[in-house]
């Protein structure tokens, strides 16, 4: 059977976090009573005439610059045209030949992939190249129902971006990694929410299989509206097989759109594939072209550090390994908590810190849907926690108790500690006078450490911790143990 090669293009659309919609005054919001944020414009009436959004198209640029586009000096606005009850106007205002971000590309960070394929990543370090970004409008939201349909037009008219791959993608791992990569830098840049739970954001996935050693790209087939990242991945093996499974049984593959049915499990024909000429593009009469340039010079400041910039800070300024490092810029809020609870009043080390937020402070906040927003455990409470170990006034394994206490009721860490009896004895000499009594009842391990045998220390500090319940400080004691024998 022939070997096939698979390449996967991406269309991400990601609505804007803007207050109003894109043409139109309208706000932007969630969870109103249907159609009840519209008005003439959005709703396609006679007459009404639409008003570019300034902040979309500033967001719009921000996200080229983020992702290492470049934009025009002159952008305009087209009408696409189709017949869908959703488009109140039988067309889309679009961006068609003169977008607002031209090339760049999306870096795919490690832990984007899926875990069960980040020990195998075939192109590491890859970054998927982008052909354009352009700004339009979002669709209305169609709902259907046993026998009728109804449309909710509050989100016609918002702001939409649309972010368009090359077919630069080879593997359904990739293209998951593509997604949540970009789902992260849009996220610093708060461009978007890019949440594809709450749909808003979105993703097309064009595909196309050839024999391997064939230049020329196979015949693109299209999935639409696919909202969320494992989606993607099932969606893109499934449809790879499905193609393979036509072409081994000496089909042909027409250039046509599918949609993914993720409770079968396959993808289900929808319609022959429209081309550019069918949408019967033209500028839009109402909207004049927009020279960038102003724009550009003052939207260039806002670009923020990136995932992948503040993963090499967190290595080279805070030590932190970088797995540890990945992990804790791969989420926005989970880097500020982190900097935030290393940066406090208290100085602890910062690698200390990232081990409790990796190790503890995420096991515990795994099933929370508020993510670190909703921590109980505050940054500076935390680095308290941290700085108190670190004095050896509470061990290793009572800072865990007291950290998950913490977790539960909010509190701070001394109160707890102090509830617990937790805090160590450090006084020098009742630690000595511990010491003392264990070495003379027991000549036999004194010997054994004087003959060599250093790690048999530990047993004395083990000793002393039970002979004070667990309140000795292990460091004091294990050097007064050392100057007793050894010195």
């Amino acid at each position: 059977m022939p070997k096939y090669t698979v390449t996967i293009g991406l269309e991400v659309h990601a609505q804007l976090t803007t207050q109003s919609k894109m043409f139109c005054a309208c706000p932007v919001m969630v969870g109103e009573e249907p159609n009840t944020n519209t008005c003439p414009t959005c709703l396609g009436l006679p007459g009404a005439l639409p008003v570019l959004n300034e902040a979309a198209i500033e967001k719009t640029i921000l996200t080229g610059m983020m992702l290492g586009c470049s934009t025009p000096p002159v952008v305009k606005w087209d009408r696409k045209n189709y017949f869908y009850p959703d488009m109140p106007k039988n067309y889309q205002i679009t961006q068609n030949d003169l977008p607002l971000c031209l090339g760049g590309g999306i870096p795919l960070y490690d832990l984007a992939y899926p875990k069960d394929a980040q020990k195998s990543i075939v192109n590491p370090g890859k970054s998927v190249k982008l052909t354009r970004i352009h700004l339009e409008e979002d669709v209305g939201k169609s709902t259907h129902h046993d026998k009728f349909t109804t449309i909710d037009f509050n989100r016609a008219g918002t702001p939409l971006m649309e972010i368009v791959t090359d077919p630069d993608i080879d593997s359904a791992e990739e293209a998951f990694a593509c997604i949540t990569s970009l789902r992260q830098i849009l996220i610093y840049g708060g461009v978007s929410d890019a949440d594809m739970e709450k749909g808003n954001m979105r993703c097309d996935v064009n595909i196309s299989i050839r024999p391997e050693g064939q230049k020329d790209l196979g015949t693109k087939i299209e999935l639409k509206n696919i909202n969320s990242m494992s989606a993607v991945r099932r969606a893109i093996k499934y449809e790879v097989d499905r193609q393979i499974g036509v072409l081994d049984g000496g089909g042909k593959l027409e250039q046509s759109t599918w949609r993914w049915d993720d409770d079968r499990g396959e993808t289900i024909f929808m319609r022959g594939k429209e081309d550019a000429h069918d949408y019967r593009y033209f500028p839009d009469p109402d909207l004049i072209p927009l020279r960038t340039e102003s724009i550009v010079a003052r939207v260039r400041p806002q670009v923020p550090e990136l995932p992948h910039e503040k993963r090499a800070r967190f290595e080279s300024d805070y030590g932190c390994s970088a797995y540890d490092a990945g992990v804790l810029a791969s989420d926005k809020a989970l880097a500020s908590y982190y900097e935030a609870a290393v940066s406090a009043d208290l100085k602890v080390p910062a690698k200390k810190v990232a081990n409790w937020v990796i190790n503890d402070l995420l096991g515990l906040m795994k099933d929370s849907e508020e993510g670190i927003a909703s921590c109980p455990v505050k940054p500076e409470a935390l680095n308290e926690l941290v700085a108190v170990v670190e004095s050896g006034k509470i061990s290793n394994n009572q800072a865990k108790e007291v950290f998950a206490e913490m977790f539960t009721t909010g509190q701070s860490a001394a109160p707890i500690i102090k509830a617990k009896g937790f805090e160590q004895v450090s006084d020098t000499g009742a630690l000595e006078a511990i010491v003392e009594q264990i070495l003379a009842a027991n000549p036999d391990k004194v010997a054994e450490v004087k003959g060599g045998n250093e790690k048999a220390m530990n047993w004395f500090t083990g000793q002393a911790m039970k002979a004070s319940q667990g309140k000795a400080n292990p460091k004091i004691v294990t050097d007064i143990v050392r100057k007793k024998l050894l010195d």
